[in-house]
């Protein structure tokens, strides 16, 4: 029986790829829909659709990158839409780890994020009410600089 979307809304910190400082960090705010779940095959994978809307806040604390024609202060919006990838039966314990992938559209460009276009990637773990996720951004090395962002992000799930 189709249960629905499952919504999150995560918080966590951004950083730079490749310049990693605690004090460098971005704020980043996501929504997050998540579909019901369809089986591969007779496999014991599932993919499930995903969308997802958020914000990484500007930084105009590096100043290495103050000048340059990238800089780091452009606030990003961000909408993307993939698949979530899980393994395994319903009700084992290792169902709640996930992982996700979705191409990306943007507003601003930064070091981190050069193009309008990007490719987003999550690794988790998805509770009943609560979710921990690694999410890394970047176009792939499809436009210059590609830094990358990679955060990590706690959220809340109804």
């Amino acid at each position: 029986m189709a249960e629905g979307p499952r919504f999150s809304i995560e918080g966590g910190e951004s950083f730079l790829g490749g310049y990693f400082t605690w004090n460098d960090g971005a704020p980043t705010v996501f929504a997050e829909a998540v579909f019901d779940a369809h089986p591969m095959g007779n496999s014991a994978f599932t993919w499930a659709p995903d969308i997802t809307a958020g914000w990484i806040d500007g930084r105009d604390n590096i100043s290495r990158f103050r000048y340059a024609r990238y800089t780091t202060r452009d606030h990003i919006w961000m909408l993307a839409g993939g698949v979530r990838f899980q393994y395994g039966a319903p009700d084992a314990w290792y169902r709640r780890l996930f992982f996700s992938f979705q191409p990306s559209l943007h507003t601003g460009r930064t070091q981190g994020l050069s193009s309008s276009y990007e490719f987003t990637s999550t690794l988790g773990w998805q509770a009943e009410h609560w979710m921990l996720g690694l999410r890394h951004i970047s176009n792939g090395f499809l436009h210059m600089p590609n830094r990358g962002e990679n955060m990590l992000l706690v959220g809340v799930t109804f």
